[in-house]
């Protein structure tokens, strides 16, 4: 049974060889309220088509993997919001043979993007090593995915509620190379600086679609991360940040949140503790993730 459902105008551009980049929907569901939720997924759609690229939102609905939604779809998993199954690599089958609708993660969008012969995606943030995972091993199936699948993700750094430096040495074993869009440190999502180093600082888009040639030439497995700084002007002040995500996570330890339900709740705190300067923000990077993923796309394709 073929589980791929391939919207029209994606499957023309795959066929065509035109570039496309996947989109992520729990950023839709679980990121932001409605109506902003729709707003931003309809805007970061027309960033990519502006930018020369197809956009792909992936999503699971009614016993398929969804691989370009309609704008109907989209409205559909805005207004329903937290009622949609978050869904990772473990869930995907259980979503699919009960036929839910599923909003996907970064390493699920990865998956679905992946065999529909998609290789560039642009997201929030990465999921990672958790604060604290010495003791509870929560660690994002996000990782993982990175290690194996072939996709190039283009994110604002490791979300900044997370351990940096373990996520860091995780990847480093792993294998997955953390590129600096024209920079040399990590960008901490919110905030353009980190106090951590990528692996290798890129100057264009070019340059990155050789390295992702290099790698996927050679047979080497798994994905790349392109940290990409938020802008000057929506980045927030580092201190004030480091200060609300630990005011947060002590919050998040008082209620025993653990799990998959652990971020969307800190990135709630987080929202609320800057008076909403965070979702503003949010949806600036991403924006500016989805402008540089259609750039590398285009870079991509070409021979």
């Amino acid at each position: 049974m073929n589980y791929l459902n391939i919207h029209p105008e994606v499957q023309k551009a795959l066929d065509n060889n035109q570039a496309v980049v996947a989109l992520e929907s729990t950023i839709i569901s679980h990121g932001m309220p409605y109506p902003k939720n729709l707003e931003t997924a309809l805007m970061l759609e027309e960033e990519v088509r502006k930018n020369g690229a197809v956009p792909a939102t992936i999503a699971l609905i009614n016993g398929k993997i969804k691989i370009g939604l309609t704008k109907v779809e989209l409205t559909f998993l805005a207004k329903e919001g937290l009622k949609v199954t978050k869904t990772s690599r473990r869930d995907i089958p259980y979503v699919l043979a009960k036929k839910l609708t599923g909003a996907t993660t970064v390493a699920a969008t990865m998956i679905a993007a992946d065999k529909a012969g998609i290789r560039v995606f642009a997201t929030g943030g990465i999921g990672g090593v958790h604060r604290g995972a010495t003791e509870t091993f929560d660690i994002s199936a996000d990782l993982q995915e990175l290690a194996k699948t072939n996709v190039a993700v283009v994110c604002a750094g490791i979300k900044a509620i997370l351990d940096l430096e373990l996520t860091l040495e995780y990847l480093e074993t792993l294998g997955v190379p953390v590129l600096g869009y024209q920079t040399d440190e990590l960008p901490a999502f919110y905030t353009r600086k980190s106090g951590f180093k990528v692996d290798y600082k890129m100057k264009n888009p070019k340059e990155i679609a050789d390295l992702l040639k290099a790698k996927w030439n050679l047979n080497l497995e798994g994905g790349v991360i392109i940290a990409n700084p938020i802008p000057k002007e929506s980045a927030l002040d580092f201190d004030v940040m480091t200060k609300a995500i630990d005011q947060a996570i002590i919050e998040q330890n008082k209620l025993g949140i653990k799990g998959k339900e652990s971020t969307p709740f800190l990135l709630a705190k987080v929202k609320e503790l800057t008076k909403g300067k965070s979702l503003e923000s949010n949806i600036e990077l991403v924006k500016n993730n989805v402008i540089l993923a259609a750039k590398i796309s285009v870079e991509y394709i070409k021979n």
